[in-house]
């Protein structure tokens, strides 16, 4: 798990369901993904018409990004989220899967509606920022 410190102001709006910012302490190593997108290994496009599905997928598709460079949900330090929609029960839907899968980290956010994303049929989209301690070398075996 990242060092990483949230930051909150009192005389910022204490309702949100996310930090207002993250501090990364020098030294660790920051990943920052590609928009991760809502497609099947084949290169469709998942749950076609349903913005929660899409959601669902596109988090399960940031898992694995964040994988291949040896992080996971609990090193995210911002992410940010794009759904394609100008409604906001769209928008809040997909909030929800988002959080639901970063548990208890209140990672810094922003959370947008858009006209239009880049694959056909696609509703949704999440880059993210992640840091990773630097291992101790006199410890580190690889």
């Amino acid at each position: 798990m990242s060092e990483t410190t949230f930051l909150r102001s009192p005389l910022l709006y204490t309702g949100a369901q996310y930090a207002a910012a993250a501090r990364v302490p020098t030294g660790e190593h920051l990943i920052f993904t590609a928009g991760a997108c809502p497609l099947n290994p084949d290169g469709s496009t998942a749950a076609l018409g349903d913005y929660r599905g899409q959601a669902a997928k596109v988090m399960d598709n940031l898992h694995l990004a964040l994988a291949a460079g040896g992080a996971d949900f609990s090193h995210l330090v911002k992410t940010t989220v794009l759904v394609a929609s100008s409604d906001r029960e769209d928008l809040a839907g997909v909030w929800n899967v988002v959080r639901a899968r970063m548990g208890d980290r209140d990672v810094p956010s922003t959370l947008l509606g858009v006209a239009v994303l880049g694959y056909p049929d696609q509703l949704v989209e999440v880059e993210a920022i992640a840091a990773l301690p630097v291992p101790d070398p006199l410890t580190f075996a690889p």
